[in-house]
This record gives structure tokens, sequence and C-alpha cells, in this order.
């Protein structure tokens, strides 16, 4: 069966930078889109980036510029390069194939004032 399993998040200060990766299996990674999605407290799901399997990107306004998604097909692995990151980054983020129903477990990033 498909699995995503997100890893990388933590406990940073204000301006800090993290990776996330997503590692999938069970299915053809590199024929896939893939998204990120963050989830912070109280809040809905919210999209934030999403590669095409060609390799080109997609922002949400309000990480563009500071993040950058990417991905190793070799690996079956997505990526999430944040930088500068501020306390309104705080949420869980989940990889997802795109328009699909398959989501990862989520890692938790939490950004410190």
């Amino acid at each position: 069966q498909v699995r995503l399993v997100e890893s990388g998040g933590g406990l940073v200060q204000t301006g800090g930078s993290l990776r996330l990766s997503c590692v999938a299996s069970g299915i053809i990674f590199s024929d896939n889109a893939v998204d990120w999605y963050r989830q912070a407290p109280g809040k809905q799901r919210e999209f934030v980036a999403h590669m095409t399997s060609g390799g080109d990107p997609v922002y949400a306004h309000s990480v563009k510029g500071r993040f950058t998604i990417s991905r190793d097909n070799a690996k079956n692995t997505a990526y999430l390069q944040m930088n500068s990151l501020k306390p309104e980054d705080t949420a869980v983020y989940y990889c997802k194939i795109a328009w699909s129903s398959y989501w990862g477990q989520g890692t938790q990033v939490t950004v410190s004032s």
C-alpha cells in the first residue's frame, strides 16, 4: 500500500531553518506530483507547496521566497527546505501525493519567538 513518512520537524528559533523530508513507498513516485500542507492549532489545513512530476514548483504566497520544495526521485523523497522561519509557521506539516487521498502522518514544526 502507499505510505508517506515525513521527518525533520523540530523546535527552532525565529529566523532559523529546517528541512523536512517525505519518503514515499508503494507508488511510482516519479510519476506523481507531490504537495506539502500544514495545519496550525485551531486552524484548517492549508496548502504550502506543490511540485509537479517534472520538477516545477508552486508556492503559497505566505511562504514564497522562504521555502523551497524539491524532490529526489531516485530516493522516492520530497523535501521542503524552510528558511527565515516565523512563529506563524508553527504547524504540523504533511506531505501528500497530489490529487490523491494519500497523506503522511505529519511532522511538528515549532518556531519560537
